[in-house]
């Protein structure tokens, strides 16, 4: 093992701070990496101060972070994807069975033995729990790291680990390209992404805001029409026309007047999560054979897929770089919305602090 600095939280109601975590040596298949930049992902928040204790329980000290891009500083001697100098990525996944259905068609994130970056159990035994990329460095199995393609900007490209996989899955799975009209529920970390992928697949675009003031930035990062969701009219003039409907909202909200746009048979997907249950009136999903689903990052295939295609498109997340120090004034700012539309953390800000 060997020392690496950190910010951790060391409970529920502490702020991050600098810390002194353990990582692992490299072993056969494994890369270190040293991380230039991490994203901040709402998750991060939610997790360091457990709200989500339901379903992923926190453990202290916690050092969240699964967006992140680096340069590979170590292999192991079987690794054969990556060599010492390349740049890369790893996202909200560190390990799987490699073995389970799920994993052997490519999709990792629904393994049973799934190793999230943060907060799962470290098989390695190197810590109680694994640690994110609020670090100087990680150590990841090849099969887990990320080619990044020359020529995107290294800051927007970390939150591409999670807000982009995050909306690129469910927008490719439901045939999102020419042709189709498409709706993105919000215009925040996931929403943006959501807008300038969905123009990049040739889709004509919708964004729906509750803020007339975020409308030009919608146009800008590629929406064709803007719609103020409060506006009762505005609703009703797109009644029964949207082929598929992004909604990233993670407050609540009311899905029926969502549902009333779709097309016979459309499809509304989920991936905001909003802290309580959403009511939904049968009706919504009956009259008109419509469909509400989920949709859950992506496994490792479709993630370099992602990123080949944001490469392609020159698309990167909007970010605001930020010293790591600011990070507790980050995470009050998120609660605020006070971002357009990502933080992401320079890493230098700790190895040089």
């Amino acid at each position: 093992m060997f020392a690496s600095k950190a910010f951790a939280a060391a409970s529920a109601t502490s702020p991050l701070a600098l810390d002194t975590i353990n990582r692992r040596e490299p072993g056969p298949h494994d890369v270190q990496i040293d991380i230039l930049f991490c994203g901040i992902c709402h998750s991060d928040m939610h997790f360091v101060r457990n709200e989500w204790s339901d379903v992923f329980p926190a453990t202290y000290p916690a050092v969240p972070g699964h967006e992140i891009l680096g340069r590979v500083a170590r292999i192991g001697p079987e690794v054969t994807k990556h060599k010492v100098g390349d740049i890369v990525a790893v996202g909200c996944l560190v390990g799987s069975d490699m073995t389970c259905p799920a994993c052997q068609a490519g999709l990792e994130n629904f393994c049973a033995n799934a190793t999230m970056t943060f907060g799962s159990v470290d098989s390695f035994g190197t810590a109680p729990t694994t640690y994110g990329g609020y670090s100087e460095t990680i150590v990841v199995h090849e099969h887990f790291v990320l080619r990044v393609p020359p020529g995107l900007d290294l800051a927007g490209t970390a939150p591409l680990l999670c807000a982009g996989i995050t909306t690129y899955s469910p927008l490719r799975r439901f045939g999102v390209g020419p042709g189709r009209k498409v709706g993105i529920v919000g215009l925040g970390g996931l929403g943006h992404m959501g807008t300038k992928i969905a123009r990049a697949l040739g889709a004509h675009v919708v964004v729906f805001t509750t803020t007339p003031a975020k409308a030009d930035d919608a146009r800008r990062l590629g929406a064709d029409e803007v719609v103020i969701s409060r506006d009762a009219n505005q609703m009703r003039a797109h009644a029964g026309t949207f082929d598929f409907i992004l909604d990233t909202v993670s407050a609540d909200h009311d899905l029926n007047q969502y549902m009333a746009l779709l097309r016979l048979q459309g499809n509304l997907t989920l991936v905001g999560a909003p802290p309580r249950p959403l009511a939904l009136s049968a009706f919504s999903l009956i009259f008109g054979n419509r469909n509400l689903s989920g949709s859950n990052i992506g496994g490792i295939p479709q993630t370099q897929e992602m990123l080949d295609f944001c490469a392609a498109h020159a698309i990167t997340a909007d970010v605001e770089v930020i010293a790591i120090q600011q990070v507790n004034e980050a995470y009050d700012r998120l609660l605020r919305s006070d971002v357009r539309y990502r933080f992401c953390i320079d890493m230098a800000s700790l190895r040089n602090g």
